[in-house]
């Protein structure tokens, strides 16, 4: 029998870290090792009741359960225009210039899908969201990190970046509130992104999940004039409206750079379920209170998170903003992996070492805050145990 063989693609992809790690907390828990697990950043409260109650009333109507077009309803695309016309005075053609996405991940692999020729080259943060190299990898593009440092302030090197063989790059991945360091984002930033963009002819994508957690002053890309001429900036519900299993978000761009996304995706998926996009159509309404109501709770328990990093002898900026707390291990540790394993073993509390989102994070660890103020209690007293 001749034998089976995948894809090529796959030699340079590997399992999420989280998919393999969270069925190793799985296993420790079964044997009754009660895992406080502080790394995944998958919000654990519900949403706001009167988006559950949407969903509800639209599941248990007769006629909502047909296949939906794959741009989504009308309702939800002036919902998301809506959105950001309030929230960022930002106006977008709800027709044109939205498109809901099954998840920001989604996302990144049907614009790579959409944008980029076997071997054309993309700009990747380092450290950044693993899914930024693997969805490239998937494409056929090939990877140009670029690296983002403590003592640059997490910002990219520009310089440095000019220096790059430029005429290959297609795509430049940006996401600001960034994800893992939390480093807000700045107006500045954002014109030279796109400023960046208009002169090499890149395509600048910012994925924007974050604007909203623990930041007084949420920010789109789009806001800079022209930024629609060359950039895509994704968004989600996920976070923001703690939402990430409904799988809602969007991206946002000028109609043609819509239109060429829409041919790979109406080719994946058959659109989502029409009373959940009712239902986040409803959370897209919400007003400030519910923001605030949010960031209340992100901001206990992110004092708490500051306590175990001190207890863990790590430092960190406390200016940092979205869903994580990122911290720097002390120079006496050798290893960050064995260091994250060691507290999942001894200390019995999952943290994330910082290499899986590239080498400039070899010397970090992330904190998740979306665990319950009683649980972070009980990983501050056991690291505090271990620590001793």
């Amino acid at each position: 029998m001749k034998k089976i063989t995948p894809a090529d693609r796959l030699s340079a992809i590997k399992e999420y870290y989280f998919s393999r790690k969270l069925a190793e907390v799985a296993e420790l828990n079964a044997k009754g090792m009660d895992i406080v697990s502080l790394g995944i950043g998958g919000p654990d409260r519900p949403p706001h009741p009167s988006v559950v109650d949407t969903l509800k009333e639209q599941a248990s109507r007769p006629d909502t359960h047909g296949y939906q077009p794959t741009k989504g309803i009308p309702e939800l695309r002036k919902a998301y225009a809506g959105f950001y016309k309030r929230f960022y005075g930002v106006e977008l053609n709800p027709d044109t210039e939205i498109l809901p996405l099954l998840g920001s991940k989604e996302g990144i692999l049907h614009i790579s899908m959409a944008f980029l020729n076997p071997g054309d080259g993309v700009l990747v943060p380092n450290p950044g969201y693993p899914t930024y190299t693997s969805g490239t990898r998937i494409a056929g593009g090939e990877i140009f990190y670029y690296d983002l440092k403590e003592e640059n302030g997490w910002f990219p090197d520009f310089e440095a970046i000019e220096r790059m063989p430029l005429e290959k790059i297609k795509i430049m991945w940006v996401n600001y509130p960034h994800m893992p360091t939390g480093t807000p984002a700045t107006r500045e930033l954002y014109e030279k992104l796109i400023a960046f963009g208009k002169k090499h002819g890149i395509l600048i994508v910012h994925d924007n999940p974050y604007s909203f957690i623990l930041n007084p002053e949420p920010m789109s890309i789009l806001e800079i004039e022209g930024a629609k001429e060359t950039a895509i900036e994704m968004n989600s519900l996920s976070k923001s409206h703690n939402m990430p299993g409904w799988r809602m978000a969007m991206l946002a761009t000028n109609a043609e750079f819509a239109q060429w996304i829409l041919k790979v995706k109406s080719n994946v998926d058959s659109g989502q379920y029409l009373p959940m996009m009712k239902a986040a159509a409803k959370a897209l309404t919400l007003e400030q209170d519910w923001i605030d109501e949010v960031n209340k709770e992100y901001a206990e328990r992110r004092k708490i998170a500051e306590k175990i990093m001190s207890e863990l002898g790590c430092s960190f900026d406390p200016k940092q903003q979205g869903l994580f707390l990122w911290g720097r291990i002390p120079e006496s540790v050798a290893n960050v992996e064995e260091f994250t394993d060691k507290i999942l073993y001894e200390a019995r509390v999952f943290l994330t070492p910082g290499f899986i989102f590239g080498s400039n994070g070899d010397r970090y660890i992330r904190i998740s805050l979306c665990a319950t103020q009683e649980r972070l209690e009980e990983a501050l007293r056991r690291v505090r145990e271990f620590s001793k």
